[in-house]
């Protein structure tokens, strides 16, 4: 079962936005915040400055799946929302994999494989 479950209100986006912590590389921006839980919460928004939605689902798609493949190292009780940058479109997964991760050790929730 995962330990991550889905941001879905803008209520919710919210709350993080106004009192959680954001750092951004070239892809995405990430916000956190400590949500008092034993899982994670996971939400993403892509604007439509992106393309159309088949594109727009793509990107949100690949964010998922690279978040999916580290979420056994992501540190517990967060809510963590990524957001698209436009330079996100037409990059391969492996590019956008390696954005999340980088994201998530700048946020301290998974440590450096050198450590």
């Amino acid at each position: 079962m995962p330990d991550t479950i889905s941001l879905r209100k803008n209520f919710e986006f919210k709350i993080v936005y106004n009192k959680g912590r954001s750092l951004a590389n070239k892809h995405l921006i990430m916000y956190i915040m400590k949500n008092n839980l034993d899982k994670n919460r996971l939400g993403i928004s892509v604007s439509k400055k992106i393309g159309n939605s088949v594109m727009r689902n793509r990107v949100k798609r690949v964010i998922r799946e690279s978040y999916r493949l580290i979420e056994q190292d992501i540190k517990k009780g967060y809510d963590i929302i990524f957001i698209a940058r436009t330079s996100i479109t037409g990059i391969k997964f492996n590019e956008a994999s390696g954005s999340v991760k980088h994201l998530t050790r700048l946020h301290k929730l998974i440590g450096c494989p050198h450590d």
